[in-house]
């Protein structure tokens, strides 16, 4: 027992261990992901800044080039006006240095000291050859670090000379020496060439692409690391540098460098230990409760045993009752699902009844059109026989159309009596309301009922199944029909309102509801027992249809006579679908 408490400790201890780690790296990640955007934003502020300096000597040597003193410039008076012009603008600019060349390359006016042979040269042949040439480096016995531009200077039969503008690096670096954070640029030998720590001039990274080394004397400590994709250097490079850097590299093509970026490491390392220490004292805390209570816990232990002998003896029991109450449960699942495939018989009842209610109409409807595509048919063949096919033409336009409303009347009863298993989905209301009329248009004819649908101009969504919710206006109608039978004036009036909830109201003139409280009960119906016109199941069926799609159906007497039936729907929405 002692040993396994020990061994406990020892595995709760390890696993505070692995989990302070695991903070303390995903603060060290989060704060160098930190160092990262707030890194990349400097190092895009420095190159900028870099080539912003340099675009105004590039600006300089493009317009210098078309100074008119250099047409006949090292020819007397011309090459001191072109002197005087370079001079002027090597004052103006701050440039060290401002040449001018022929073709050959040969200098023929000057303004500063530098000393300069261009012919040649990869840049200078550019500047030949129409474009603007530029190279970076050292300059003198001093290694005077210089940037340089070479505009083409041109003449009436092409390029005629160059205009060669020389920035001393040093006087463009001079405000950012000390600058945070500690930014660098290499050349295309990944020597260090521009900087705002001076200690580093000079440098350049060994051959393993990483570490950089001093041109003379042994390399300084160096080592680089990686966490995801974040880069860091641990170096002794100075007190100007951080021990513990992360490093960001941005390529410049516009001048030919690569930015560099180190940023001091120290404030994420410090919040990651804080965060880490933190979370390992709350735990620690957290297990020395937990260590007292389970020593309290273990003298309750022994007590415990006997108790637990019981409650197993009274477990076996309560398993024999839940074994029974299991196998309830599972009869019950079965009576439910008798009853559901009980009641889609009886909506399928009860759309057939209503068919057959329909049926003395749909029949004339259906009589009708095929005798007058008869009659239509055989005058059309009389028109031929006479040669007028224009009368012939009308006559099969006729019979065309009365074939298309013979189709239709189908199509609905076909739609209409099929068992619908499609789950519930989004539903036009207008449609459907315009179906209902279609189906029952022969029986309220029959019946001299007249139908006030007040149609919306556009659609209306609604969530529900097309079949079912069709079924549920057309016992609607059929009821209003019903209950009028004896009422002098017959009119149904069907209306969708929208606000504040999307409701459908179907009114009638009939003598109203004898007792509203039961009309949606099964069986319950006001007309004659056993008699032809109904089982009493349309509006118990409807009020289930209404009630599955999530919304609710419920009868009034109207104010000026007769009954209202309002149905209200849910909206068509993803979330209401979901």
């Amino acid at each position: 027992m002692i040993r396994t408490r020990w061994l406990l400790i020892a595995l709760f201890l390890l696993a505070v261990a692995a989990s302070a780690g695991g903070i303390w790296r995903y603060a060290w990640l989060q704060g160098l992901e930190q160092l990262d955007r707030q890194g990349r934003a400097n190092l895009a502020l420095a190159s900028d800044r870099l080539t912003g300096e340099l675009r105004r000597f590039r600006e300089l040597a493009v317009l210098l080039a078309a100074h008119p003193a250099f047409a006949g410039a090292g020819a007397g008076n011309a090459g001191a006006r072109a002197d005087e012009a370079l001079l002027a603008a090597a004052d103006r600019s701050g440039a060290l240095a401002l040449l001018y060349t022929d073709a050959q390359g040969e200098v023929r006016a000057r303004a500063g000291d530098v000393s300069l042979d261009p012919a040649g040269s990869r840049y200078f042949r550019r500047a030949m050859n129409g474009a603007l040439g530029r190279f970076y480096g050292r300059l003198g016995p001093d290694g005077r670090r210089v940037f340089a531009y070479a505009a083409p200077a041109f003449g009436p039969e092409g390029v005629r000379g160059a205009v060669i503008v020389l920035v001393d690096i040093a006087e463009v670096e001079w405000d950012w020496i000390g600058g945070h954070p500690a930014v660098f640029f290499t050349d295309d030998e990944q020597r260090v060439f521009l900087s705002n720590r001076a200690e580093i001039l000079g440098w350049q990274r060994g051959a393993d692409g990483a570490v950089l080394v001093p041109p003379a004397g042994p390399a300084p400590r160096f080592r680089a690391a990686r966490y995801g994709e974040f880069e860091v250097w641990r170096m002794n490079w100075g007190g100007y540098l951080p021990g513990a850097a992360l490093h960001l590299a941005r390529d410049l093509p516009v001048v030919g460098m690569t930015g560099h970026a180190l940023l001091d490491t120290s404030p994420a390392r410090r919040v990651a230990w804080l965060q880490a220490a933190v979370f390992s004292a709350i735990c620690l805390g957290f297990g020395a409760v937990l260590l007292l209570l389970a020593e309290r816990r273990r003298t309750l232990a022994r007590a415990n045993a006997e108790l637990e002998t019981r409650v197993a003896a009274r477990t076996a029991e309560l398993s024999a009752a839940n074994v029974a109450l299991r196998r309830e449960v599972a009869e019950r699942q079965e009576a439910e699902a008798a009853l559901k495939r009980a009641q889609d018989d009886l909506v399928q009842a009860g759309k057939l009844s209503a068919l057959g209610e329909m049926s003395a109409g749909i029949s004339h409807e259906l009589n009708q059109p095929l005798m007058a595509i008869r009659q239509f048919a055989d005058n059309g063949a009389a028109f031929l026989d006479k040669g007028r096919p224009q009368a012939a033409g009308a006559n099969f336009k006729r019979i065309s159309d009365l074939a298309a409303r013979a189709a239709r009347i189908i199509r609905n009863l076909r739609a209409f009596a099929r068992n619908e298993s499609e789950p519930m989905g989004r539903v036009d209301l207008v449609q459907v309301i315009d179906t209902a009329v279609e189906l029952t248009e022969p029986r309220l004819r029959q019946a001299g009922v007249t139908v006030d649908w007040r149609r919306p101009a556009h659609p209306v969504h609604v969530l529900g199944g097309e079949v079912r919710l069709g079924q549920v206006f057309v016992n609607l109608i059929n009821n209003a029909t019903d209950a009028m039978a004896g009422s002098d004036k017959k009119r149904i009036e069907i209306n969708i309102e929208t606000a504040p909830s999307l409701m459908v109201t179907v009114r009638d003139t009939g003598p109203g509801i004898a007792e509203p409280d039961r009309m949606f009960d099964p069986f319950y119906s006001t007309k004659e027992t056993g008699g032809e016109d109904g089982m009493g199941l349309g509006l118990s069926i409807s009020y289930g249809l209404v009630q599955s799609f999530g919304g609710n159906i419920r009868g009034a007497n109207a104010p000026g006579g007769g009954a209202v039936m309002t149905v209200e729907l849910e909206p068509w929405s993803e979330e209401a679908a979901a």
